[in-house]
């Protein structure tokens, strides 16, 4: 059994445990494979043993990966985007994670209506406001809300994602995951034709437990899949 196949095992189960742990099925999960840095082997070894969605951080990977992995795999983009690259990955990824400003959601239903598309978007909340992690606050994500479905008809709000504290201490975290789906919470029964609540991405390798526990629907893990990163290749 190689290391991804290990490793993606052992994963399966501790989602699982954290899903029974708060009485929650596992198909409620979804689990996104991170593959910042990895290479296209490394991707198709782990959709080769089950991943089906894979996280991107940067435009130029997933336009290195995309020929390379098959075609059934969808694509999300979970890192910051600058606006100058939406119109790379607009027709490749099946969501984007990091919408947190206005100008951004602006580009991106633009670059949808030329390809004659709806882009699902998730909107970036900055839960601890942390000055080093981008994102919005609280507040400036039910701005942003309003004004993405008000101005951007090319756009799907598909519901938020946030990135946690890093943390040696889970537990630490729990209070911005709750925050987030509190907040998921007041716009989940508002469907149209610009927004449908399905997903709180919200937990990563060292928290999704705790995520998945406060409501989370999707997780994204890269390191319990892979490995730690080597950032020199």
């Amino acid at each position: 059994m190689s290391r991804i196949h290990e490793n993606l095992d052992a994963l399966e189960k501790r989602i699982q445990d954290a899903c029974e742990k708060c009485g929650r099925k596992r198909e409620e999960v979804l689990l996104i494979g991170v593959t910042k840095t990895r290479t296209a082997d490394e991707v198709n070894e782990a959709v080769s043993w089950g991943i089906t969605d894979v996280g991107e951080n940067k435009v130029q990977e997933i336009m290195d990966k995309y020929d390379h992995v098959p075609g059934n795999v969808k694509w999300h983009m979970i890192g910051h985007l600058q606006t100058n690259k939406v119109k790379y990955i607009i027709d490749k990824v099946s969501l984007i994670h990091s919408v947190d400003k206005l100008k951004l959601a602006e580009e991106i239903d633009k670059r949808a209506k030329e390809h004659g598309i709806t882009a699902d978007v998730l909107i970036e909340v900055n839960a601890a406001g942390e000055e080093s992690k981008f994102g919005t606050d609280i507040a400036g994500a039910k701005k942003l809300i309003e004004d993405v479905r008000e101005k951007c008809k090319n756009v799907r709000i598909k519901g938020l994602m946030t990135i946690a504290p890093f943390t040696e201490e889970p537990e630490d975290v729990r209070v911005y995951f709750k925050e987030l789906k509190a907040l998921f919470d007041e716009y989940k029964d508002i469907k149209d034709d610009n927004m449908d609540f399905e997903h709180l991405s919200m937990g990563m390798s060292g928290d999704f437990e705790v995520a998945i526990e406060e409501g989370a629907t999707m997780v994204r893990v890269g390191t319990a899949i892979f490995g730690a990163r080597n950032y020199n290749i």
